[in-house]
This record gives structure tokens, C-alpha cells and sequence, in this order.
């Protein structure tokens, strides 16, 4: 890694630390802020990448963690969390909630938790990759150890 890196990827690495996680960060000359160029960086399948998806449920911020390979029913988790609505947030709510912009979103590393939600499916990697903060990083982690780390509830999203 950098000497220095971006103050997002700095509280995530901090997060990381925090719940014992054991994968190191990686640094991209290239942003990855798909789960198809992340994985094409990786050399992994994209069903590997989970997509931190941040969504407005009712007005509060929903984060699911998902795999590349899913799209999100949003009714379908509308109706898991009891929302009436749930809907795509805006790059601003990203931001408000997250600390980070859209493309780079960590499962962890916010201001404040967020609720969130995490894609069973991807249980069927050994390794998951996750964004750390920027769209120039990622980090390695397991299934168990992402649902531990984000305190998430484990659901089928689509």
C-alpha cells in the first residue's frame, strides 16, 4: 500500500483493524468502480465482488451488500426491512450517509452504522472482495467475516 492514502481508505483500514479483519487493502492505479472492472483487476469471478449498494429506505439509508452477479429487488427488500419504499439513493444521500462517494462505497468505515444487509450468495466464495472507501481499492474478506464485520443481516436480495 501507499505511504499515504485517501482519509476514507485510512478509516476504513482503522474499521478493518477494529473488528480483526485480516485482509490488507489493495491499491489499483485504475479505478474499479463496477463490480465487473474490479473483478477483471482481481482476475476473480464478478459474483466475488460485493457491491455496497446504498438505498433510501423510508428516508433512512439502507446499505446491502450484494454480489456482482445480483441486481436488487427493491420490493423484495422493502418487504425484508419493513419499508415502505425503498429506492436507489442519490449520489448526495450516498455521500451524507457514507462518508464516500458512489464507485468506491466500504461496507464499513462511516460516519455512523447503517443498517445493512448482506447477499447470501455470496457465501459460495472463499474470498469476496469489497470496495475500501475509493474506487482505487478493495479489500479481501470472507462471507462470515463480512457479516461480522458490518454487524448485517444475511438475506436474499433477489
Amino acid at each position: 500500500m501507499p505511504e499515504k492514502l485517501h482519509p476514507n481508505v485510512e478509516k476504513v483500514a482503522a474499521a478493518l483493524r477494529e473488528h480483526g479483519a485480516e485482509g490488507e487493502i489493495v491499491v489499483f492505479s485504475e479505478a474499479t468502480p463496477t463490480a465487473a472492472a474490479a473483478a477483471a483487476q482481481l482476475g476473480c469471478e464478478v459474483g466475488a465482488i460485493a457491491n455496497s449498494l446504498v438505498f433510501d429506505a423510508d428516508g433512512a439509508p439502507l446499505l446491502v451488500l450484494t454480489s456482482g452477479a445480483h441486481r436488487v429487488d427493491t420490493e423484495l427488500i422493502a418487504e425484508t426491512v419493513g419499508a415502505v419504499e425503498v429506492r436507489r439513493a442519490t449520489p448526495e444521500f450516498v455521500r451524507e450517509a457514507t462518508g464516500q462517494a458512489i464507485g468506491g462505497v466500504a461496507p464499513i468505515g462511516h460516519p455512523a452504522p447503517i443498517r445493512t444487509l448482506v447477499d447470501t450468495w455470496l457465501a459460495g466464495h472463499a474470498v469476496v472482495w469489497a470496495a475500501a472507501g475509493h474506487p482505487h481499492t478493495v479489500f479481501p474478506t470472507s462471507y462470515t467475516e463480512l457479516v461480522h464485520i458490518t454487524g448485517g443481516t444475511p438475506v436474499e436480495v433477489e
